[in-house]
């Protein structure tokens, strides 16, 4: 099949340059002899003028050049599209792309959009709205607010608001609802993850799969805040082993177990972020995993 693909570059996501950018996806694309158009991103998400033009132009192929949060606007908007979709990561985090071994220098990237293999991938739903990595709610979301705010991106600026935010710390309350089971629990967090990881190597959720059909949910308990470090550090190693189900829910400092879908009672209006975007936060949150909602290239 002949392929056309969309470029989207958001030109002001992460911290690298996009001068040259444009230039290096018009000199290998030329050298591939794939017909391409490169159009920007929009601050507002909206794409459905895309929806269209895929069908009618043929095009196989769009292609994002930005970080997690438009990988998500992207994805979440052309889902229901019969488009690949593949990733240059120029974002702060870049959650997604580590999850799917994507390469994080442009170059690299774009080899792997001519000659990887699209597939399926999961994602999901929180209230509705649209995740294609993973959602928080608590500490991590509060970080995301105001990692927001700030005019430098990148790994430091996101560790510094971290460490911040640490001192400040405080547990909230939730009421966690499975199929036939439900509990209370004070945490400083809890992730809802699809892709393994944060974004930069912080990897929270290790056994996470982009495609099995469960969610991997990670809730960082209640405890003495100079343990909290070293637990989720242990998590992050992997040291916290998949529960088949939630027990020694008391005893344990880290709960971690899957799920396709669950309800979280967000009892003290604790913050909320979907892939590291800062959303409003509400009263309870319906979640449920998308299987095999979009194709993207990986190697």
């Amino acid at each position: 099949m002949k392929r056309k693909i969309v470029y989207l570059i958001n030109p002001i996501s992460g911290t690298v340059k996009k001068e040259g950018l444009k230039e290096l996806i018009e000199k290998e694309t030329n050298a591939q002899q794939i017909p391409y158009e490169i159009v920007a991103t929009n601050a507002l998400g909206n794409y459905d003028f895309l929806k269209d033009k895929i069908v009618e132009e043929k095009i196989t192929d769009v292609v994002m050049v930005g970080g997690d949060g438009t990988v998500n606007q992207v994805v979440g908007s052309l889902k229901h599209v019969s488009a690949h979709f593949g990733i240059i990561p120029v974002g702060s985090g870049n959650g997604l792309a580590r999850a799917a071994n994507i390469p994080l220098k442009p170059k690299e990237a774009l080899q792997l959009v001519f000659t990887g293999k699209a597939k399926k991938t999961d994602a999901f739903l929180i209230n509705n709205q649209f995740s294609c990595m993973l959602s928080g709610i608590g500490f991590d979301a509060q970080v995301a607010h105001d990692f927001a705010t700030k005019a430098s991106r990148g790994l430091l600026t996101y560790t510094t608001q971290s460490l911040i935010n640490f001192f400040k710390a405080h547990p909230y309350q939730f009421e966690i609802v499975l199929d036939n089971f439900s509990f209370y629990s004070d945490a400083f967090f809890i992730s809802i993850a699809n892709s393994n990881q944060f974004g930069n190597n912080f990897t929270i959720a290790p056994a996470a799969s982009l495609n099995d059909g469960l969610l991997d949910i990670v809730v960082v308990q209640k405890m003495n805040k100079a343990k909290l470090p070293f637990a989720i550090l242990k998590q992050i190693r992997g040291n916290n082993k998949l529960q088949g189900l939630v027990d020694n829910i008391v005893n344990k400092s880290v709960l971690y177990f899957q799920t396709p879908s669950l309800i979280i009672r967000n009892l003290k209006h604790a913050p909320f972020h979907i892939d590291g975007e800062p959303k409003e936060t509400a009263d309870e949150f319906k979640i449920e995993i998308l299987k095999d909602c979009f194709e993207l290239i990986q190697a």
